[in-house]
């Protein structure tokens, strides 16, 4: 698809723009400068036309090497890589030296430039003083209120580059979603950079430097996935402001919308209570996970010492796989994505209820439940309701007498049978009805 890159000096309305074209809520929105530092790209409609946009962080002229710097750089790939260019002005503040730059760069790309005059809802907003940036005649646009961006829309469709029909996404497959979550510093943008063989996020010793959740399509082979970089999630009680909390309300929505998620920690620290919190966000989601021990090349000797480690700490999901990486080098960096895809497999695996129900018999013969006072737990029959995660329904005579142990004793016997590695499992168990029992079971 076209890709239209949405540009401009800090604090115009780019990521409001962006989220009102897209009709999404991607992009945070703070009226302060620099809140968007990497790119953010999100796929869209016009009049049946689709196309990809990109969401920048601001531009501006910092001679020093800084986190300002970085972000330019961002922006800088994204016009690059982009069919169209939206420039964004701040349409209250007029024309300033600020926009000049960004003009200047603009020039020299040598592509299609759409100007949007923003925050048209004021009657002092008029687009006359800009034509002489040469770009043609502005549109005036609201992104607050929405005015004008449907004639933004059109001059964006006019000038997007004709293109063949996208593969119909059955044909590539259904891509894997992962989320990266961790602490912060733990080395999540890095990873995501070594993954995907680009500088696709900001990496910096700085806590807190990644802020949106930031998408990236990665192809091995013949299989397909979409990488979820996430914000560091700190301690509740050092989430400060407003803005840090729209990340974390970002990161665990991304959680939700992934199939696998890598649990990412630093190899050179023991595994922190922020660590299991958010390994707790994970159950909670009921999503597949890969425990990344990152950094794992400053370990001294064996990983196998840290790894056991790790396991012990998150007993409560030894289900979990765990794999020793290390970023910065690529060392190990290969045994992600067979780890991701034995999750996802385990995460979408349905079994036929023969093969279940024979399970049950076998399990009840070896170890029948326990009886008191000569009253047992009996079971019918079980089958699976659900995958992603696999859900099986037990129907029993009376659910009440089943010991948490023995339903850790099924969900044992299921796992050593038939794998399920780094997925959870939901077992539940219903008294049998007559009539309906399937029914009710969904």
């Amino acid at each position: 698809m076209g890709l239209v890159a949405v540009v401009g000096r800090p604090n115009v309305g780019k990521s409001a723009l962006f989220n009102r074209i897209t009709e999404s809520r991607r992009a945070i929105v703070e009226p302060v400068a620099g809140v968007t530092r990497d790119r953010l790209y999100e796929s869209t409609e016009w009049n049946g036309v689709e196309f990809t946009v990109v969401d920048t962080g601001g531009i501006w002229m910092d001679s020093e090497a800084s986190l300002m710097t970085m972000t330019r750089g961002q922006t800088e790939l994204a016009v690059e890589e982009a069919d169209v260019l939206v420039l964004v002005i701040d349409g209250l503040s007029g024309p300033t030296a600020a926009d000049e730059v960004v003009v200047d760069l603009l020039r020299k790309a040598n592509k299609p430039v759409i100007l949007a005059v923003n925050k048209a809802e004021s009657p002092r907003v008029n687009g006359l003083e800009y034509y002489a940036y040469g770009f043609g005649e502005p549109v005036l646009v609201s992104a607050l209120h929405g005015e004008g961006v449907g004639d933004l829309l059109d001059r964006i469709v006019e000038c997007l580059p004709k293109v063949s029909p996208p593969i119909a996404d059955a044909e590539l497959g259904e891509p894997i979603r992962i989320a990266l979550a961790g602490r912060p510093n733990v080395g999540k943008s890095s990873l995501l950079n070594r993954l995907a063989g680009e500088e696709r996020a900001l990496v910096t010793p700085i806590p807190g430097t990644t802020r949106d959740v930031v998408d990236t399509r990665i192809d091995v082979g013949d299989r397909h996935f979409v990488v979820l970089d996430t914000a560091g999630l700190r301690r509740p009680s050092r989430i400060e402001d407003g803005l840090e909390q729209k990340t974390v309300d970002r990161t665990f929505d991304a959680i939700r919308r992934s199939d696998i998620v890598l649990l990412v920690t630093a190899g050179n620290e023991e595994m922190a209570a922020q660590d299991l919190r958010i390994a707790g966000q994970v159950i909670k989601a009921h999503r597949g996970c890969v425990i990344v021990v990152n950094k794992s090349d400053l370990i001294k000797g064996s990983t196998v010492a840290t790894v056991a480690a790790v396991k012990e700490v998150t007993e409560f999901m030894s289900w979990a796989t765990v794999v020793t990486v290390s970023a910065l080098n690529g060392w190990r960096i290969d045994t992600i994505w067979p780890a991701v895809e034995e999750a996802y497999q385990s995460y979408t695996r349905r079994l036929s209820t023969h093969r279940l129900n024979q399970l049950l018999q076998e399990a009840v013969h070896v170890n029948p439940p326990p009886t008191d006072r000569g009253k047992g737990l009996k079971f019918y029959y079980a089958t699976q309701v659900a995958s992603r995660p696999p859900h099986f329904v037990f129907f029993v005579n009376d659910p009440d007498r089943l010991h948490f142990s023995y339903r850790r004793y099924l969900e044992n016997r299921l796992r050593e049978k038939f794998g399920f590695g780094g997925s959870p499992l939901l077992l539940s168990f219903r008294p049998r009805r007559r009539g309906g029992d399937e029914a009710s079971a969904h």
